[in-house]
């Protein structure tokens, strides 16, 4: 009885370090985390999701009050990315724009990594970073503009949950850090297959769940979930043959657009038969 109550009180200080550490790197949540090995990043990175679907949470309460007081649906959306942008720090939009200046230099992986370290940001980084944010506020628009409380609340969480689940796969065993230190280093490879399809079928569960109550319909979040890590995963692997492995740039880059992905798959309207030719 006294060793299963130990291993057991083990087991949830460990999950709750994983939580900490999770928190703490993804968001700007006032928690510190005590551990920083390779372990408790792994279990770390296996709850991004988690920390994804609250950071959601977040931009959802901002379309919400922004309905509730009236301000237009465009605006609303801005809003909501201006939340999602805040609550991280802008970490995950800077190593968008990082990734992007690298993998535009087509130099070497050592040249490409060099610029990707460089405090500026170049016209690579600036363009991508402005069309994956237009992108964003043109689909919180479209939610902020069915003026539901459901959809306002629950899409954003998809979209956002759907991003750090891609982090979550770029931790896997078999995708190498690209530098010996650093972010990519301390996550690289620390969970296994397993553990990521498991996390993955939760997520897609949860999902099918809210576009279930909260629009349009059940197979929409399991759609937009899929398209996002589709899209994460050609990105990713397309890093690591240009720079030979992640780095926190790259991370933050396939969050970016699994997020941006999803949000677009939960946006499209049925399609219509009714366009003209002509006017």
């Amino acid at each position: 009885m006294g060793g299963g109550s130990t291993a057991g009180e083990g087991r949830r200080r460990a999950v709750g370090e994983w939580g900490r550490l999770a928190f703490s790197l993804l968001s700007v949540a006032p928690v510190r985390a005590r551990r920083m090995d390779r372990d408790t990043a792994g279990g770390a990175m296996l709850l991004a999701p988690l920390v994804g679907a609250s950071i959601g949470l977040t931009a959802g309460l901002v379309l919400l009050i922004a309905l509730i007081v009236g301000i237009p649906a465009l605006v609303a959306g801005a809003l909501g990315v201006g939340m999602l942008a805040l609550v991280t720090r802008g970490l995950h939009l800077d190593g968008l724009a990082d990734t992007a200046d690298g993998l535009g230099s087509y130099g070497d992986p050592d040249r490409a990594l060099a610029i990707m370290k460089a405090p500026d940001i170049g016209p690579f980084g600036v363009i991508t970073m402005i069309l994956v944010a237009v992108t964003q506020v043109g689909c919180l628009a479209v939610v902020a503009g069915t003026h539901a409380v459901l959809p306002a609340l629950l899409l954003p969480a998809v979209g956002a949950a759907t991003g750090r689940l891609a982090v979550t796969w770029a931790c896997r065993v078999g995708v190498p850090a690209a530098r010996p230190s650093g972010l990519g280093a301390l996550v690289a490879e620390t969970l296994t297959p397993v553990t990521v399809g498991l996390t993955t079928l939760v997520v897609v569960a949860l999902a099918a769940v809210a576009t279930g109550v909260g629009g349009p319909t059940v197979w929409r979040g399991p759609l937009a979930v899929a398209a996002g890590l589709v899209v994460a995963w050609a990105l990713v692997r397309h890093c690591v043959r240009r720079f030979g492995g992640i780095t926190g740039d790259v991370l933050g880059a396939a969050c970016e657009v699994s997020t941006t992905a999803a949000l677009v798959v939960l946006v499209i309207q049925p399609w219509s038969l009714s366009l003209t030719l002509t006017r």
